[in-house]
């Protein structure tokens, strides 16, 4: 019966595409239904209850009524709207990636509720002042990559499993983490990571955000620490996340200025 059709969820929509003549198609993450696939009728008409509370980046409660091929929702409240990312466009820019690698790395109704609860962190991270936004996302993206299942091993040689020591070693996104010298040298897709890479990442993996946050890093390790896990999650996906192309944009914009 009319119970059992609906159910409710709370969920942020990740992005949204249009569908028929005044329809929304929402994608929404949710904590334990995993990504959703939602119908929002009538929320592109202005005068739409939903439509300002089916918008990316915002953190909802949904009520959904079953239907055949997609669930419909029936009603939409905001509780988190992320205002601030809105308004600043080097902030929403990496909010939109953090959503494209949520979407792209989660399946349809596989439970992840860790992993949700750290997407919401980190979009309130960037929304804070004086914060490391680099840093807030690489932080994102190494937690979840182990919450996925895909955490890189930094302290063992993949190869040889002995320790890793704070030398020279080798990233190899095929390895699934860092060899040593001796095993990663040479190794075809190894990429040499400098010392001071080597230990942010290890701190960032295993030390809480209030820790992370007080680390600050010199451009050339920012990058390098971008490129290492931007390398990594390529390798997984077998794709670029197209929202990288525009975070880099808008980072080349500003330092024009």
């Amino acid at each position: 019966m009319e119970r059992d059709r609906l159910y409710r969820t709370e969920g942020l929509i990740l992005h949204h595409k249009e569908f028929g003549e005044a329809d929304r198609l929402l994608i929404v993450f949710s904590p334990h239904m995993g990504r959703l696939r939602l119908l929002a009728k009538g929320a592109r008409k202005l005068t739409s209850r939903k439509a300002g509370h089916v918008e990316p980046l915002t953190h909802v409660s949904l009520l959904v009524a079953r239907g055949q091929s997609l669930d419909i929702v029936s009603q939409a409240d905001t509780l988190e709207p992320f205002r601030s990312l809105h308004e600043d466009l080097d902030s929403v820019g990496l909010a939109y990636y953090v959503a494209e690698m949520v979407s792209r790395f989660t399946e349809e109704g596989d439970e992840n509720q860790a992993l949700f609860e750290l997407t919401l962190d980190t979009l309130g991270r960037l929304e804070e002042e004086d914060v490391d936004r680099q840093l807030v996302v690489r932080f994102f993206e190494l937690r979840a990559l182990g919450l996925l299942g895909y955490q890189p091993q930094l302290f063992f040689c993949v190869d040889c499993q002995k320790q890793l020591e704070p030398v020279t070693n080798y990233f190899i996104p095929a390895a699934g983490g860092v060899a040593c010298p001796q095993h990663g040298e040479g190794m075809a897709d190894a990429i040499a990571i400098s010392l001071p890479a080597f230990k942010v990442l290890r701190f960032m993996q295993t030390r809480p955000w209030e820790q992370v946050a007080g680390l600050r890093l010199n451009p050339v390790t920012h990058v390098e620490v971008e490129a290492l896990l931007q390398s990594f999650i390529v390798y997984l996906l077998e794709r670029r996340i197209k929202s990288v192309d525009f975070v880099h944009r808008l980072r080349r914009e500003s330092a024009k200025k």
